[in-house]
């Protein structure tokens, strides 16, 4: 089974990658943080002209109607580039949540990059991310799904460009959403924007080390942070074939694909954190002020480690899955 990007996804990835890279990725996050918006908009609309917005939505919406590993392919572009906003809840749950329901009606603003929604999960998932500037917010509540407004103040997440809101206990029930599925489609999109995160993190760092010198020679020339740079690249290197493999079982509706989808976070996690503290520990002092770029990505890779299930969360279902037999391959149909 091939679990490497095709010459189409490749081609997907880098076209991303170049338009967030114009937009400014640090700029449009510390404007969003400020409460300034319109950068992000401006931005998500050009998202929205490539198709990445709708890439999960069928076409008959509007959108490309493409699969788990291509949503993964955009979601970790947008988490190299630090993108804030609700992108997993509007890129990867929507569609999940939304086609076949009564509400399916929203999901070509969601392609078209014209709105974005938010959405909030009983158990793993309490508040609704940046419900603020959601066209409409959705509470999960066990097998019921609720079009629920957001009540009082936002919370501060860790991550200062992450605003937490509380959806209210009453709302309208939506008739033929999918909750089950669209959290999945959470925890795989939260782990290709942890395994984006930690590629920032790592490319940050080697260019770090490569600048700053100590005794008359590069940082990066010393075999101690050479080994672990190296102890990061190798961990976001297990963590892809692992997403890619996930995202398959996903698009084949393998029964193991919740079990695949934990394994797929709970590497990305761990290699996102490993980057984060490896990051602060080759920059030294610089890298823990709030001014510097990677204050950014560190914080982002600690508050997704957490969201959509915490690595405990996570090994007790992997776990409980092989206790109940669930011993086929990832990626595989059966």
């Amino acid at each position: 089974m091939r679990f490497t990007r095709t010459t189409a996804q490749q081609d997907m990835a880098e076209s991303l990658r170049a338009l967030l890279a114009d937009v400014g990725g640090t700029a449009l996050a510390r404007a969003w943080s400020d409460g300034d918006a319109a950068p992000w908009w401006r931005c998500w609309a050009r998202l929205g002209e490539l198709g990445a917005c709708g890439v999960a939505v069928p076409g008959e919406f509007g959108g490309l109607g493409l699969g788990a590993v291509e949503t993964a392919v955009c979601l970790e572009e947008f988490g190299y580039a630090g993108l804030p906003g609700p992108v997993v809840e509007t890129v990867a749950v929507a569609p999940a949540l939304l086609a076949g329901s009564a509400d399916q009606h929203r999901l070509p603003e969601l392609a078209a990059g014209r709105a974005v929604l938010a959405v909030a999960f009983d158990e793993l998932v309490p508040r609704a991310l940046d419900a603020d500037v959601a066209a409409a917010t959705y509470r999960c509540a066990g097998t019921r799904v609720l079009r629920a407004d957001p009540v009082g103040a936002p919370e501060r997440s860790v991550d200062p460009v992450r605003r937490l809101w509380a959806l209210g206990a009453a709302g309208t029930a939506v008739a033929g959403a999918r909750p089950a599925a669209a959290f999945d489609a959470g925890v795989l999109g939260c782990a290709a924007q942890l395994l984006g995160a930690g590629r920032r993190l790592l490319d940050d760092s080697v260019r770090h080390v490569r600048d700053r010198h100590q005794f008359g020679r590069p940082v990066g020339s010393f075999q101690a942070v050479k080994h672990h740079l190296a102890d990061v690249a190798l961990r976001l290197e297990f963590a892809r074939p692992l997403l890619h493999g996930a995202c398959l079982s996903r698009d084949a509706g393998a029964g193991h694909a919740a079990r695949d989808a934990s394994a797929a976070k709970l590497a990305a996690a761990e290699a996102a954190h490993l980057a984060a503290r490896t990051a602060l520990q080759v920059h030294g002092a610089i890298g823990y002020t709030a001014e510097h770029p990677l204050h950014l990505w560190t914080l982002k890779a600690t508050a997704l480690r957490a969201a959509w299930g915490d690595p405990a969360w996570h090994r007790r279902r992997i776990a409980d899955a092989l206790a109940a037999g669930s011993t086929a391959d990832i990626g595989t149909r059966s």
